[in-house]
């Protein structure tokens, strides 16, 4: 296995047109819709990297920014930005075009963890990335920070869900 990738290896594209079916009852981009749309595209990029099976291990932020008419594009973009021994950390730029006065605008922001699978559908090694332009390398130096509240959060929910437990309100 390759020991290292640079980060654009692991760029990876989308776009749609911005449909009826696609939208809620404001006309713009159903969220669940685009986040159907940043997870597709992430774990893309993530195999890119891995060269194998990957699972998403968490959304750590979708930030939502403008919304997405009707009749607009959205396209987004995905990369590698940071790894650790098996999971690797992406970020998902979505930007909105006009498609009849061609203005654009980022119209949302994401993260998103993916951990890749062996053979054996346990977690395995990932290629650290090496950071080129100056957006990479900013999103790369910051990525440790962002680590570290995903593990503290982790903990939090993993807190959460014991104290909550698993029985239904009309069980007890």
């Amino acid at each position: 296995m390759t020991v290292e990738r640079f980060v654009r290896e692991t760029r990876t594209f989308k776009a749609s047109h911005v449909l009826p079916p696609d939208t809620n009852n404001h006309n713009t981009l159903f969220g669940g819709k685009l986040m159907s749309y940043i997870d597709d595209v992430a774990s893309l990029s993530a195999m890119k990297l891995a060269r194998g099976p990957v699972v998403t291990a968490s959304t750590d932020s979708v930030d939502f920014l403008q919304p997405i008419p009707i009749d607009h594009e959205v396209s987004l973009e995905a990369f590698v930005t940071w790894t650790h021994k098996t999971s690797m950390e992406i970020f998902v730029k979505i930007v909105a075009e006009d498609l009849l006065t061609g203005e654009r605008n980022v119209c949302a922001t994401s993260f998103l963890t993916f951990v890749a699978l062996g053979a054996d559908g346990r977690p395995t090694t990932v290629p650290k990335v090496i950071p080129e332009t100056k957006e990479e390398i900013f999103l790369h130096e910051s990525a440790p920070e962002r680590a570290d509240a995903r593990k503290q959060r982790r903990t939090r929910s993993k807190h959460l869900a014991d104290l909550l437990g698993t029985s239904r309100p009309w069980e007890t």
